[in-house]
C-alpha cells in the first residue's frame, strides 16, 4: 500500500475518491514493468481488497474493485529459481574458513549458520546463546518465543534441534569467543548473532549474507569489477551487486543441495521446517543435469538389488 499511496501522489490523486478505473489500470502497468508476475499478483490482491473496503465504506464508486487486475499464474511464476550454487556456497565457506582475517567474523558466522542449517532468516535471527551447543555433537536448537519478539513461522511446529558438522561449530565458537557483541535484547536476552546495539533485525540480517556471499570473496568479480574500487562491497550497496544472495535464496540453495546429495525429501523437510510439498514446489531449484544425475543415484542406490533378481528364465520363477 506505501507503493501505492507513493504513486498516487506522484500522479496527483490526494484522496481515495478522486480514484477511477483507469487510475487502478494504469497502476497495474507501471507495476508489471518493474516487479516479478508473483510480486504482482501479490500487491494486485491487496489492492483489490482495499477497493471492496472503500466500496463498502461508499467512499469510492461501485465496481472500482473490478477495475483490478490480477494475473493468471502457472507454477514456473510463482516460484524464483534464484539460489546461492551449490559451488559457490562451497567457494566462499572454503574462503572464510581458511582466511585468517575473516574467519569467525560475523558474516562468516551467518554464512555458515544459514546454509549448513537452511533456516529461514526469522530463524537465525531468534538464536540465542543458550541454544547453541558446540560440544562433541554440536546443534542449535530453533525455539519460538513470541512473547519475547522472536516468533518463529510455523509457531511451536517450527521448534527442532539442527545438528552441525564440526567445522561450522568451530566457526561459530569462533565467533562467539572473538567478534560477538556482548549485548542483550529488550527482553534481556543474549542473542547468538548480534549488532552493537542487540538482536539484529530481519533486514540487517539480510545485509550480513549480502556482504558474505560477495564472488569477489574468492575469486575475480564476473560483473567486471575491481573489489577495492567497487561500492556494492559497502553495507548499504551490497544488495546492488548481481551475484549476492539473501537469507532465502541461501536457504533454496541449501535444500537444492541436500536433495542432490541424496537426503530423502523427508529428512530435508524436518531439517528445514518446510513441508514435502512446499519443497517440492517451491525450494527444489536443480537443473535438469542434477535431477538426471539424482534419479541416477536413486535407481541405482534403491533397486540395483531388486533388478539383479528379476526372473528371465521359467525357472527363475519358481
Amino acid at each position: 500500500m506505501k507503493i501505492f499511496v507513493e504513486w498516487c501522489e506522484s500522479v496527483g490523486i490526494a484522496e481515495v475518491g478522486e480514484l477511477r478505473p483507469y487510475d487502478i489500470d494504469e497502476f497495474n502497468e507501471v507495476r508489471s514493468a518493474t516487479v516479478e508476475p508473483v510480486t504482482l499478483e501479490g500487491e494486485m490482491h491487496t489492492l483489490k481488497s482495499l477497493c471492496e473496503f472503500l466500496e463498502d465504506l461508499g467512499a469510492v464508486e461501485d465496481g472500482l474493485s473490478d477495475s483490478v487486475r490480477i494475473p493468471k499464474l502457472d507454477a514456473e511464476d510463482r516460484s524464483n529459481d534464484e539460489k546461492l550454487d551449490t559451488e559457490d556456497a562451497k567457494a566462499l565457506l572454503e574462503y572464510f574458513r581458511n582466511d585468517e582475517s575473516d574467519y569467525g567474523t560475523r558474516r562468516h558466522a551467518t554464512l555458515e549458520l544459514a546454509w549448513i542449517t537452511g533456516a529461514r532468516q526469522g530463524g537465525l535471527r531468534a538464536l540465542d546463546l543458550r541454544d547453541v551447543d558446540l560440544g562433541e555433537n554440536p546443534y542449535v536448537e530453533f525455539r519460538h518465543r513470541p512473547e519475547t519478539g522472536t516468533p518463529l513461522k510455523n509457531k511451536n511446529g517450527g521448534e527442532r534441534p539442527v545438528a552441525l558438522p564440526r567445522e561450522t561449530a568451530d566457526a561459530v565458537e569462533a565467533y562467539i569467543q572473538e567478534h560477538r557483541y556482548d549485548v542483550h535484547d529488550d527482553h534481556g536476552r543474549q542473542p547468538l548473532l548480534t549488532s552493537m546495539r542487540g538482536r539484529p533485525n530481519t533486514n540487517t540480517i539480510r545485509c550480513w549474507t549480502y556482504l558474505a556471499t560477495h564472488p569477489c570473496l574468492h575469486s575475480p568479480c564476473p560483473h567486471g569489477k575491481e573489489r577495492e574500487k567497487c561500492d556494492w562491497t559497502e553495507y548499504h550497496h551490497a544488495s546492488k551487486c548481481p551475484s549476492t544472495r539473501s537469507p532465502h535464496r541461501i536457504r533454496t540453495g541449501t535444500i537444492t543441495w541436500l536433495l542432490n546429495l541424496g537426503w530423502p525429501p523427508e529428512d530435508v523437510a524436518e531439517r528445514v521446517n518446510a513441508s514435502v510439498q512446499t519443497i517440492e514446489d517451491h525450494y527444489d531449484k536443480a537443473s535438469t543435469d542434477e535431477r538426471r544425475e539424482r534419479l541416477r543415484d536413486r535407481m541405482e542406490e534403491r533397486r540395483r538389488t531388486l533388478v539383479e533378481q528379476l526372473p528371465v528364465n521359467d525357472d527363475d520363477d519358481e
